[in-house]
């Protein structure tokens, strides 16, 4: 049985924490300008990433990708080069999917309707209220986990938060009680008090927040033990062997299937299972490779939501240059302006970047 939340347990709240956002609200460039494109943008990239790593890509999409149109137009390289170092690849696809729609049905401007916005690629019910009561104004609830979070403390709710039906009810509850000339500023001010005060782990700062005499959790001082989520499975772990490959001031790459794991996007060529030197040596000569040197690097990790890969690296020197189908031969240049990889091979392509410049320009990368 789920514990119930109902809007009558929250309608105390709305006032001061109102006046707790006019005062405390962080200056965010998509709060200056909150037109529908840019809270749009800053709330897909805002899921799972922090609000300070995603200051300066936004600025930087904004810059090369200034309206819907632009977006829907973006070349596919463009557009990963823009989200590098983002993660989660399919936010960003599903983002220009949901632009090229908006710009066939709509006219290039995103609708004023909760329920036609859910519609577009990549737009939940948390984001769609996000739009909808931001950019437009419309009473529409905006329930993310730091909501959620704060909702099952104020009302002492052991009822577990990742349990659709759970969200729904906190969605009808505030619902019932956005003020409906500042539906925008109430759905802000809760996710930051979730994410500036009332914070995870049970490391609320309970002595600044503004609705502390309202809380429950507070009350009966068990804001450690909310909100109830279900455990998650453990990561399947993955072994890699990463090969990075240098050839006349050039390193390669190479471009993942069109489907699964980081889809379409450019990679450093890699192995299952951690590969041995000489096996490293064995696979690249096999392929025709004429080796100059191999040297070990540092094991990486990476972690995605449901793999981890432990990578084991090595750097292999060719003589000439190897013509592969798969692989495609890059300078520094390219390596930084054109061709996106994903995070997973950052150790790595940080050590590539290096070598190249020292490579091209001796004496510089030291």
């Amino acid at each position: 049985m789920h514990q119930e939340i109902q809007g009558t347990q929250l309608s105390s709240i709305v006032q001061p924490l109102l006046l707790w956002y006019e005062k405390q609200a962080r200056v965010l460039p998509w709060r200056e300008r909150p037109e529908p494109y840019r809270v749009w943008l800053s709330e897909i990239m805002l899921q799972q990433t922090r609000v300070e790593a995603v200051k300066p890509y936004y600025e930087r999409f904004l810059d090369a990708l200034p309206d819907i149109p632009a977006l829907a137009q973006a070349s596919e390289d463009q557009l990963m080069k823009l989200w590098e170092g983002l993660g989660y690849y399919s936010r960003v696809r599903n983002l220009q999917k949901a632009a090229q729609i908006v710009v066939r049905e709509y006219g290039g401007k995103l609708p004023a309707d909760v329920s036609l916005l859910q519609k577009l690629p990549g737009i939940g019910p948390y984001t769609a209220g996000a739009i909808a009561s931001i950019a437009y104004g419309i009473p529409a609830p905006a329930v993310d986990g730091n909501v959620l979070r704060v909702v099952s403390r104020i009302c002492a709710s052991r009822a577990d938060i990742l349990n659709a039906k759970v969200k729904k009810m906190v969605e009808q509850a505030i619902r019932e009680i956005l003020p409906p000339s500042r539906a925008g500023d109430f759905n802000q001010a809760l996710m930051e008090l979730g994410a500036m005060v009332c914070l995870p782990n049970g490391i609320a700062k309970c002595h600044c927040c503004p609705v502390s005499h309202l809380c429950r959790a507070h009350q009966e001082d068990i804001v450690m033990e909310l909100p109830v989520k279900t455990p998650k499975k453990p990561r399947t772990i993955q072994w890699k062997t990463i090969v990075v490959l240098f050839c006349e001031n050039r390193t390669a790459l190479r471009r993942r299937p069109p489907s699964g794991l980081l889809a379409g996007m450019w990679e450093l060529p890699n192995y299952e299972g951690s590969l041995s030197k000489d096996e490293v040596v064995h696979l690249i000569e096999s392929q025709g490779g004429n080796i100059s040197s191999v040297y070990s690097l540092r094991p990486a990790k990476h972690i995605f939501t449901h793999i981890e890969w432990h990578m084991t690296g090595y750097a292999v020197i060719l003589n000439h240059l190897l013509e592969n189908d798969e692989w495609e031969w890059v300078d520094l240049s390219q390596l930084q302006n054109q061709y996106a990889l994903p995070g997973a091979f950052h150790s790595y392509t940080q050590f590539i970047e290096k070598q190249l410049l020292e490579l091209s320009f001796p004496g510089q990368g030291k």
